[in-house]
């Protein structure tokens, strides 16, 4: 009797786990099912990402479309609107960012004046080795001004004999004419200084937010001779210059035109040396300033929040490159906390027609699931340079994306992107990165020209960009009017 209550104690075992997995994936996706089946307790949740010292447009769309729905209580229930702000504003005054976008400290040491210096030295030839491609190049970011003086090439041969022919070229990114250029031949190689063959060069200012490429190019195989920088540690001039990735096994960038790698390196000197030793000794004052401005913020955010109830903190830094994570972190409270069918997005400088949004709702019978609706861009390039620059995404186009001044998503993508967020990469901007995401999930996209991409005025629009308080406050006075937001006849004569 015991042996087979031992036989059959595994088959037991099986069914309970298999019972268990069916109930448990029979919950997972009836949750994702269940858009279009159940009656939420809000039709829609408006999603308004919204920065931190926003306050001015955040209380020009309460006098406008959210006070709208507010005041009227067939829309009160349907309509729930929500700003997403991030919990901590960025600890670095600007003046002392890498750039305006982002929250990384301009790292400098104190510089010496009419210095030159170089990016790298060969201890010994054992760090080289040839390279098996004909082009391989340096991408770098100028973080305060420098001039570059020199450009060198390391050698194959014996110490102060060089070999074969070598090219090498400064461009700007984004740039086919190069800024300036040295070429090393047995004949005529350069200065050899601590393993690297030099050449001067006419001298040019790089300014602050200046983004190069040093390019190395030789068609003899045996002239190009590469580095394993991690036997070497690369000089930054104190932090002035940001240098790109240089290891072994780095994806070349989408538009790179030479293998990432040394074959060589630069001299180069600090300008307004001066300059730059009145900012560091700014710096500790700029801080404690900070730091008072950070906590007056803080606690004007907290009372505004206890005024209206419509903020959601998410535990994020808040900077125009931390808004896709931003906007996932809503998505996870949304799903934890609100009951809706749909998900509106849209920013607080856009002005919204909700009567338009509702009403297409209603009478296109929009699906509750697996729906994208918005204004869609396809094949859009991607930018190398400025705010809107993509260092990740190795693709020279964009999956088509929705235009970010206004979209809405079903109930169940929300989930999907909720449930992946620790997962889901953040690219360079939120619009972009949904795009990116979504292409993983093929939802059935709904386009709508309604959403405008660019601040323009059409009487029948879902939503405008890119406004002032007093633009946002003007659209809707004269909509209010006249029913249309772009002017009233009689204000015209």
């Amino acid at each position: 009797m015991r042996s087979l209550a031992l036989l059959l104690l595994p088959c037991v075992i099986a069914a309970v786990v298999h019972l268990w997995w069916v109930t448990d994936k029979t919950a997972f996706f009836s949750d994702l099912k269940s858009a279009g089946s159940r009656n939420p307790e809000h039709d829609v949740l408006v999603g308004v990402l919204s920065a931190r010292h926003h306050h001015d447009l955040r209380e020009a769309i309460r006098d406008t479309w959210l006070g709208y729905l507010r005041d009227h209580s067939k829309f009160q229930n349907r309509v729930l609107v929500k700003f997403i702000i991030g919990q901590h504003g960025c600890a670095i005054p600007e003046e002392d960012r890498e750039d305006p976008y982002s929250c990384t400290l301009l790292n400098f040491t104190e510089p010496v004046a009419g210095q030159d210096m170089a990016v790298l030295s060969v201890p010994d030839a054992s760090v080289l080795v040839l390279s098996d491609v004909s082009a391989i190049s340096l991408d770098f970011k100028v973080l305060h001004s420098v001039v570059i003086t020199q450009l060198g090439v390391f050698s194959g041969g014996a110490q102060h004999h060089f070999r074969g022919n070598v090219t090498v070229k400064l461009f700007q990114v984004e740039q086919e004419k190069a800024v300036v250029t040295a070429s090393f031949t047995a004949l005529s190689p350069g200065t050899y200084v601590e393993g690297i063959w030099y050449k001067a060069v006419e001298q040019f200012i790089l300014p602050k937010g200046f983004e190069g490429t040093l390019l190395w190019e030789s068609q003899d195989l045996t002239a190009l001779m590469a580095l394993n920088v991690s036997k070497i540690q690369l000089n930054n001039g104190g932090g002035v210059l940001k240098l790109g990735c240089t290891e072994e096994g780095t994806l070349p960038h989408r538009s790179a035109v030479g293998f990432p790698g040394l074959a060589g390196g630069f001299t180069f000197s600090v300008y307004n040396v001066d300059v730059l030793k009145e900012m560091l000794r700014g710096r500790a004052g700029r801080q404690q300033a900070h730091v008072a401005r950070l906590r007056e913020e803080d606690k004007a955010l907290q009372e505004e929040s206890r005024r209206y109830g419509d903020m959601v903190f998410v535990d994020i830094v808040d900077t125009y490159r931390t808004v896709p994570s931003k906007l996932l972190q809503f998505y996870k409270w949304a799903i934890r906390n609100t009951d809706f069918s749909l998900l509106l997005k849209t920013d607080d400088d856009c002005y919204i027609n909700m009567d338009a949004v509702l009403m297409k709702i209603d009478r296109k019978t929009l699906t509750r699931s697996n729906l994208w609706w918005g204004n869609f861009r396809q094949n859009w390039a991607v930018d190398r340079l400025g705010k809107w620059q993509e260092v990740e995404y190795a693709s020279p186009v964009y999956p088509a994306f929705s235009c970010g001044s206004g979209y809405v998503v079903s109930r169940d993508l929300v989930v999907w992107l909720a449930s992946n967020a620790e997962k889901l990469k953040a690219y360079q901007g939120e619009d972009v990165s949904m795009g990116i995401w979504m292409a993983a999930v093929g939802p059935k996209k709904y386009q709508d020209p309604g959403w405008l991409c660019e601040k323009e005025c059409y009487v029948d629009m879902l939503s405008s960009p890119q406004h002032t308080v007093e633009e946002l406050h003007s659209l809707w006075d004269q909509k209010s009017a006249c029913g249309d937001p772009c002017g009233c006849a009689w204000s015209q004569d």
